[in-house]
């Protein structure tokens, strides 16, 4: 091993918070994996130094190239453990052949790698899959599928719907699916790394999230077409059976092998993971999760990843220790501390209602009589914003919603001072009723804390589409007068509200632009480009007790 290389990954090892190691391994670089269609896939061939016989192989399967960061913190922390690694770039990516789709060719191409990497002589039939994100997503394409079994997994900051990523309960992720869609762009193109962002892409950026129609935002962004937004755009549509190949949190996991999961409370996959850890399981799958307070791609999300991984990894495929401790691990938001549980959701949590009321209050009370309905018109030639949030693009997480509350077309209840500090740790719902003047609105649902200073900002948030397609559902009704009782999913959380401190919620139309506008008009996503504004009624009389369920640990 060279000495720059190895001085390259005792750094590595010190910046993820490892134990300094340096056993000697090689690279085989472009190692060509044949698909069934011709097509030549590109690896990179981890393995020991002075490795006699086959040995396990951790497999990785990535868009975003074989070398440098993904390398360093990926690959080589497992090589200098002793761990044979292929690492192999996706389709029509970095060198390897056809055309990059993301997602749609990830479960055949998975499973052709898979039997390729077993036929291999260095290779004694033992796999595991690891990453976090897309890598994390092809893992769910093989795993619920592979025969026989894969050792273990490692699916990070993902989920095994991944549409959920895009579509929150209809409504386009329109911030992070442009986000995403530049940054996989213009990966490849040259100049400055993908991280980086040349001069007037953000400007770029944020004149293509207000175009319309939507379906050039790519070329105004990127100056060329990119397939992912083009299918993003193109089938958003509820039900849209585009995605039915993407999408694997049906698959059978009779043969799904143990898993550990890794993310953050501010992570975009945060709910879709932890949704995943209970239906594991519930299936009997040996798994384990650590959320703690990061966004996507956080420096200590990415740390945590690795860490956990070598342990996993050691044991599963090396005899190493087990992990110790609870299977769930939660930090506690503004608590500083960890959470440890037997499952998710926590069995101490039970749910404790808030009522939104006509003057403006949040009480455990509800109105006991008549109140008339609270009242807002959402344009969208002036879209509702929001702050904060699971974004891909920083800051994210908390952020001051003064600017938000203050607006006309936000309604706003809050609490009073709490007597004690309040844990809230689960599942976060609402059910809002509601009259619009449109059959197509969405309504958005936002969970804040009000500090002794008056400052609000975000904990949790959802958003329900209503759309004539998906109403009524097992998640909205229609009352006898035609208002609906909608059910919003907020984000899951672990969070402590200081005593002094106020719950407060927001309702509102929308959060451009982290989701698309709903124009009004049920015009095609892609296509579209008026709209019209929608007139709104928050019902929240004793007919209607629209309210915030909260999980409460006791």
């Amino acid at each position: 091993m060279p000495v720059l290389t190895r001085l390259g990954g005792l750094l590595a090892d010190a910046a993820l918070g490892l134990p300094l190691r340096a056993r000697p391994y090689t690279v085989e670089r472009d190692v060509a994996v044949p698909m069934p269609d011709g097509v030549t896939l590109l690896g990179d061939h981890y393995r020991p130094s002075g490795a006699g016989g086959p040995q396990p192989v951790v497999l990785i399967r990535l868009p975003y190239g074989r070398a440098g960061l993904f390398a360093h913190a990926f690959a080589a922390p497992y090589a200098r453990r002793g761990l044979q690694v292929f690492v192999q770039s996706t389709r029509g990516t970095f060198g390897s052949g056809g055309h990059f789709r993301p997602f749609t060719t990830e479960h055949e191409d998975g499973l052709a790698t898979l039997a390729w990497v077993r036929a291999q002589p260095w290779c004694d039939g033992r796999v595991a899959m690891t990453g976090g994100s897309y890598f994390g997503h092809t893992q769910w394409a093989v795993a619920p599928y592979a025969d026989p079994p894969l050792v273990a997994v490692s699916p990070h900051i993902t989920g095994a719907r991944i549409t959920t990523a895009f579509y929150d309960h209809g409504t386009p992720g329109l911030e992070n699916a442009l986000r995403w869609s530049v940054a996989i762009g213009r990966q490849e193109a040259g100049g400055l790394p993908a991280p980086l962002s040349p001069p007037g892409l953000r400007a770029r950026v944020h004149r293509a999230l207000r175009m319309l129609p939507l379906q050039a935002a790519d070329t105004a962004a990127v100056g060329a077409p990119v397939p992912f937004w083009r299918d993003f755009t193109g089938h958003a549509g509820p039900g849209d059976p585009f995605w039915n190949a993407t999408d694997h949190d049906d698959a059978d996991l009779a043969r799904f092998p143990p898993a550990s999961m890794v993310t953050g409370w501010w992570d975009l996959f945060a709910a879709a993971q932890l949704t995943d850890y209970a239906r594991l399981r519930a299936a009997g799958v040996p798994a384990r999760i650590t959320v703690g307070p990061w966004l996507h791609g956080d420096p200590g999300e990415l740390r945590e990843i690795v860490r956990s991984d070598v342990r996993w990894l050691r044991h599963h495929l090396q005899g190493g220790p087990a992990p110790t401790g609870a299977p769930v691990r939660l930090y506690l938001q503004q608590a500083g501390t960890w959470l440890e549980s037997p499952a998710w959701p926590p069995p101490g949590s039970s749910p404790v209602a808030h009522h939104l009321r006509a003057d403006g209050t949040l009480t455990e009370q509800a109105e006991d009589g008549d109140a008339a309905p609270s009242r807002f018109t959402y344009d969208p030639a002036d879209p509702t914003p929001t702050v904060g949030g699971p974004l891909l693009e920083r800051p994210g997480k908390q952020a001051d919603n003064a600017a938000v509350e203050a607006r006309d077309d936000v309604l706003v209840f809050t609490g009073p001072a709490l007597p004690r500090d309040l844990d809230v740790v689960g599942h976060v719902r609402a059910r809002v009723h509601v009259r619009t003047e449109r059959d197509h609105a969405d309504l958005f649902v936002r969970l804040c804390d009000v500090d002794a200073a008056g400052v609000s900002r975000n904990v949790v948030d959802g958003i329900r589409r209503l759309d004539p397609r998906t109403v009524p559902a097992d998640d909205v009704t229609v009352g006898p007068d035609g208002v609906l009782a909608v059910d919003v999913e907020l984000f899951p959380t672990a969070y402590r509200f200081r005593a002094g401190h106020r719950l407060r919620v927001q309702v509102s139309g929308g959060a451009f632009p982290r989701f698309a506008r709903n124009l009004g008009t049920g015009e095609p996503f892609a296509s579209a480009a008026t709209g019209r504004p929608c007139r709104f009624e928050v019902h929240h009389d004793a007919a209607h007790p629209s309210r915030l369920e909260l999980p409460v640990l006791r």
